[in-house]
């Protein structure tokens, strides 16, 4: 069964837009340039989607990642996501990053090892590059080796990836981990 709803939210980086279906949410979108852009980005992303009252339980993901782009310490684990279509090993990567607290951050190289696949470090980022469910999949909070920021494919890059680890606090990592 395809999509049945999305809708756009107010966060501290922008306008986010949510999309869901029967088993959960079915694609995230981090703020693009303006509104347009991020609802059409979500809905090539989520075809089928139409503008709609989230239900219940995706309010309730909605005020989570609104809480937690605000500064407060929320576990997003919980969130269901329907991952249908999504490769197997792009499955465990996301469940490993899902694992990473606010405020902490793993590298690829991290990931990958927890995986079991050591040296499948760029794999786990091409994984990352292509995550359905950013802030729910917190993929902002895998950075590169030797304390380095690394890539993030949202509007804004590295920036946007720097402002999300700097709300949640990552400021206790080390100072190169700002670094370009």
């Amino acid at each position: 069964m395809g999509t049945l709803g999305c809708t756009l939210f107010e966060t501290a980086v922008g306008r986010c837009g949510i999309a869901w279906g029967p088993r959960g949410l079915t694609g995230i979108q981090l703020p693009e340039r303006h509104e347009g852009a991020t609802r059409a980005r979500l809905r090539r992303s989520c075809p089928g989607a139409r503008p709609a009252e989230p239900p219940a339980d995706v309010r309730r993901a909605i005020d989570a990642m609104v809480a937690l782009l605000g500064g407060e310490r929320r576990d997003l684990r919980e969130v269901p996501l329907d991952m249908d279509g999504v490769p197997a090993f792009h499955r465990q990567v996301y469940e490993v990053t899902r694992s990473i607290p606010p405020g902490e951050t793993l590298t690829y190289g991290e990931v990958a090892s927890r995986l079991g696949e050591p040296g499948a470090a760029r794999a786990v980022g091409q994984a990352l590059g292509r995550n359905p469910f950013p802030i729910v999949v917190p993929c902002h909070r895998v950075v590169a080796a030797g304390g380095k920021l690394g890539g993030f494919s949202a509007e804004g890059g590295a920036t946007t990836k720097r402002r999300m680890l700097a709300i949640e606090g990552a400021a206790a990592c080390p100072p190169t981990l700002f670094d370009g």
